[in-house]
């Protein structure tokens, strides 16, 4: 206790170090008050062999039932515009004026994406982002990687059988 008195800062604020050695100077069955009361919960309170009377039930048409009742919140399907498996190319104009073209940094009249224009692709995903409707597009026939695109800048296809531009 003697070295709870030295320190510099006080542990207690609210007690002096003549206050603390008092209170440790009492007799064990002194009663000490810690500074927030402790609370006892209603289950704790009550004898194990007694159980709590029930609620009187409601009236039919009372709205407090209802109400105490979580609903369940069914997630909407989403609706897209395209459907997997759909036969897509991607509109030039839109594309080179998209952020996504600019992202890549290809050179002006870069010609190695001509077969997103003119050959046909199909969609294998579908998915909404924060940014929008996207489509995850596979061009068939072309050993590249799929990629996500905005859905406002392909264009579909009304047979499989699609011929090149």
């Amino acid at each position: 206790m003697e070295a709870l008195t030295a320190t510099p800062r006080a542990l207690f604020p609210r007690a002096s170090p003549a206050a603390l050695m008092a209170t440790a100077r009492r007799a064990p069955s002194a009663r000490r008050r810690c500074a927030a009361p402790v609370r006892a919960s209603a289950a704790a309170a009550e004898p194990a062999g007694e159980a709590k009377p029930a609620a009187a039930p409601k009236a039919a048409g009372d709205d407090g039932a209802a109400a105490a009742a979580p609903k369940k919140v069914l997630k909407k399907k989403p609706v897209y515009s395209m459907k997997k498996g759909q036969i897509v190319r991607v509109d030039k104009e839109k594309y080179l004026n998209s952020i996504n073209y600019l992202s890549v940094g290809h050179p002006p009249f870069y010609k190695g994406l001509d077969y997103i224009y003119e050959d046909r692709g199909e969609v294998l995903d579908i998915r909404i982002f924060e940014t929008g409707e996207y489509a995850l597009i596979a061009w068939v026939g072309i050993p590249t990687p799929p990629a996500w695109l905005p859905t406002y800048m392909l264009i579909k296809s009304d047979k499989l059988d699609y011929e090149r531009i």
